[in-house]
């Protein structure tokens, strides 16, 4: 392989997304592995609601994740994750896991059990609202 073209290769590699979704990829990684003791602490209580759809996991997952991330309701707090490590349930969670939802399939619809580490705060009721739109 000529050098001119083995510079190129390396150049195309850089531009622009693929190391963007690289970074993105690692970040995701890392705040997972920060976020899951809270949620299993979390998960050892009753979930603070517990609620059902007729409408497919997949589809409520991206709805509530969509809904969270709201700038005009929640601020620059507007943050959603998914996580999808466990077959048949999705989990739902904001920045630091203040609030999050487990969704598991139950025949063709979902079930949701919603955690909120201060349930009574206000975003955490906003993020209940917004999730029960989806539903």
């Amino acid at each position: 392989m000529k050098p001119r073209y083995q510079r190129a290769i390396v150049l195309n590699f850089f531009r622009g997304h693929p190391m963007r979704m690289l970074i993105g990829a690692v970040s995701l990684a890392l705040l997972a592995g920060c976020i899951s003791p809270a949620m299993n602490e979390a998960r050892s209580k009753s979930p603070t609601r517990v609620l059902s759809s007729a409408k497919p996991m997949p589809l409520v997952a991206e709805c509530v994740k969509f809904s969270w991330q709201d700038e005009g309701v929640f601020g620059v707090d507007a943050s959603a994750y998914i996580n999808t490590d466990k077959p048949g349930q999705q989990t739902v969670y904001t920045r630091s896991a203040e609030s999050f939802a487990d969704l598991v399939s139950q025949g063709t619809g979902t079930a949701v059990s919603y955690y909120a580490k201060q349930p009574d705060d206000s975003a955490a009721m906003r993020r209940l609202a917004m999730l029960a739109t989806c539903l």
